[in-house]
């Protein structure tokens, strides 16, 4: 089997199971889980750690948000692609989901304290995704041929190198947001309090003769609350209303 098949074939079974990936980062994550020391600037560790979660979301909400049905935007079992993405967010990087991800571990991998644990995660999510990208870019090449070879010359796979967005005509969808992106949102709170447990447990607090506010703050307590209720609220919205529905929107 020729490196490009190989690529290719491992792309597309990770692409099946790319939900999985934050299982692995939790699991890593135990051994390099620290508590907060005198050498970390906690102060400005927790604005890089807010700024790298809201960009990476800010990314996923507009492209979720203008992604209209039946394009490459984000697909679940297979690929699928009706009409080739090349404009919005498209326009300066061709795989802005994957960035944002990106973005949104790297300030989970943050919260363990542990810059070599951020260093790491890095390293998998690049092999894990960049074999998902190759997968992907060789589907659209075979279907879509010169327009693809066209437009993945001028815009760059990753990171982009300019911000001139070529606008889609697409008005933003926040109910496509509401409805798509509640779970990548429960998954990401479930990193850092996943962090959180794993902090209080290797503490050496004993937490049954602990009031709890000493293990867990009250701004923490209230922020994993508020985030479960109001996914809770919009799954029940998703699948038992039509509240969130829009024609023209996966």
């Amino acid at each position: 089997m020729s490196l490009q098949q190989s690529f290719s074939n491992q792309g597309n079974f990770l692409f099946k199971y790319r939900g999985q990936f934050p299982v692995i980062i939790f699991l890593l994550s135990m051994p390099f889980i620290k508590q907060s020391s005198l050498l970390i600037n906690l102060e400005l560790l927790n604005i890089l750690i807010l700024l790298s979660f809201l960009t990476g979301f800010f990314i996923r909400f507009y492209t979720i948000g203008t992604t209209p049905y039946g394009t490459s935007g984000r697909n679940t079992k297979k690929q699928v692609a009706e009409s080739l993405n090349t404009k919005g967010i498209y326009s300066i990087i061709r795989h802005p989901l994957y960035l944002g991800n990106y973005l949104i571990w790297l300030s989970i991998s943050l919260y363990t304290f542990n810059p070599l644990f951020s260093v790491i995660m890095s390293l998998l999510f690049w092999i894990y995704y960049e074999r998902i990208m190759y997968a992907e870019e060789e589907f659209l090449k075979n279907k879509f041929g010169e327009d693809f070879s066209s437009w993945s010359k001028n815009v760059p796979a990753f990171f982009p190198i300019s911000l001139r967005i070529i606008s889609s005509g697409i008005k933003l969808s926040f109910k496509s947001i509401l409805r798509r992106e509640y779970a990548s949102y429960l998954s990401s709170i479930s990193g850092f309090l996943f962090i959180d447990i794993i902090r209080v447990l290797s503490s050496g607090k004993q937490i049954y003769n602990s009031n709890f506010s000493d293990l867990i703050s009250d701004n923490q307590i209230f922020f994993y609350l508020s985030s479960l209720i109001i996914v809770l609220i919009l799954r029940t919205l998703k699948h038992y209303t039509t509240l969130l529905e829009e024609e023209g929107r996966s």
